[in-house]
């Protein structure tokens, strides 16, 4: 890295702390003030902790800085490898993994591992769910099908609507308390909601495992069982660089969305949950509460379209060939059938199937 990149990284990360400080300080005073019930103040203190270790001890990596991220750290590939030892991993079928950078090689070994693999749309900001069938992927675009671009090009839409069965969830952290499971993501709630909606689908239960894939530095012993909410996901398996770790079942699952913890200014920002409440208020007859207000908190800051950071995929992997997309002959494959459910005559649900 030359002097000036150095420089304008620097600068970033200062501009990162600021705005940190600056959430972190209004979100302890609208708590004060009673506005916003139990918010968190104390998770933030957690989070500037880690993202401000990872920053300064170089663990972090692009994109950076990894404040109000999911953070990359170096040898994030590692917890892909960890992951594949799993027993779990080996019995799954279809598998849940976060969109962030740090879980993009675990996203490609889901897909190398010939599984489904559900990704959630950044932030639920365009909708839902995709899934992505390795056997309607050339094997040399696995990579690449794990990037947002690639999501895009070869994911096909879910909707709440359609029926399946995920065997393992995956979630990045920004900390995890291996003694309890209790986790801490990057405040924006998308872990919980995602987990929550699948829960309403009837998709995971209680005993769908959820694991974690982080570095070592955010392994963390102070987020207490007593401050978690019921919304909060625990975790069941960490993966780090340098270790699994099987945590003990003590703290209960989310089941399903808790819309008196939901703030109306979350609410307000994902169109697939207001879908799903006006969905619940017309089936059930009734208005739904709504939770208290919050501070949202800033988003990372995106760079400009066209500079790539590195180990961006540029769409091909080496030795990638053309043709992709292709399926082999006599292969297993998933797909969707429309079948009409009697609790909804007036909608098809597609039911994934094994077709051989």
């Amino acid at each position: 890295m030359n002097a000036e990149t150095e420089e304008i990284r620097l600068q970033q990360d200062q501009v990162a702390r600021d705005r940190m400080a600056e959430h972190l300080k209004a979100v302890e005073e609208a708590e004060a003030r009673g506005e916003t019930g139990d918010r968190g103040a104390w998770k933030w203190a957690i989070r500037k902790r880690v993202w401000d270790y990872m920053e300064e001890h170089n663990i972090a990596a692009n994109p950076r800085p990894v404040h109000h991220r999911i953070p990359n750290f170096v040898n994030a590939e590692q917890t892909a490898k960890q992951v594949e030892k799993l027993p779990e991993f080996h019995r799954a079928k279809w598998v849940k993994v976060n969109p962030d950078s740090p879980q993009k090689e675990v996203r490609a070994s889901v897909l190398r591992a010939r599984k489904m693999l559900l990704v959630p749309q950044p932030r639920l900001r365009t909708g839902f769910f995709s899934v992505l069938n390795p056997s309607r992927i050339d094997p040399s675009r696995y990579l690449y099908a794990c990037t947002q671009a690639g999501v895009v090009e070869h994911g096909e839409p879910i909707s709440l609507d359609d029926d399946l069965k995920v065997d393992m969830v995956i979630i990045g952290s920004v900390a995890v308390n291996p003694s309890n499971g209790a986790r801490i993501g990057k405040g924006e709630g998308f872990a919980e909601l995602e987990y929550g909606m699948l829960r309403l689908m009837n998709a995971i239960d209680d005993a769908t495992p959820v694991v974690s894939c982080i570095h070592d530095c955010q392994l963390v012993d102070d987020i207490p069982s007593e401050k978690m909410l019921c919304h909060d996901v625990p975790v069941d398996i960490i993966c780090t660089p340098t270790r699994i770790i099987r945590v003990p079942s003590v703290l209960p699952k989310p089941t399903g969305i808790y819309w008196d913890k939901l703030s109306p200014q979350k609410l307000a920002s994902i169109r697939i949950l207001q879908e799903l409440k006006a969905k619940l208020e017309k089936s059930q007859g009734f208005a739904l509460p709504t939770g208290p207000s919050e501070v949202l908190p800033p988003t990372a800051e995106r760079g400009a379209k066209g500079k790539k950071g590195k180990g961006k995929s540029k769409g091909k992997e080496k030795g990638q060939v053309s043709g992709y997309g292709r399926q082999q002959p006599n292969e297993r494959q998933e797909s969707a059938e429309e079948v009409v459910t009697p609790a909804n005559p007036q909608r098809p649900t597609r039911r994934w199937v094994k077709k051989a």
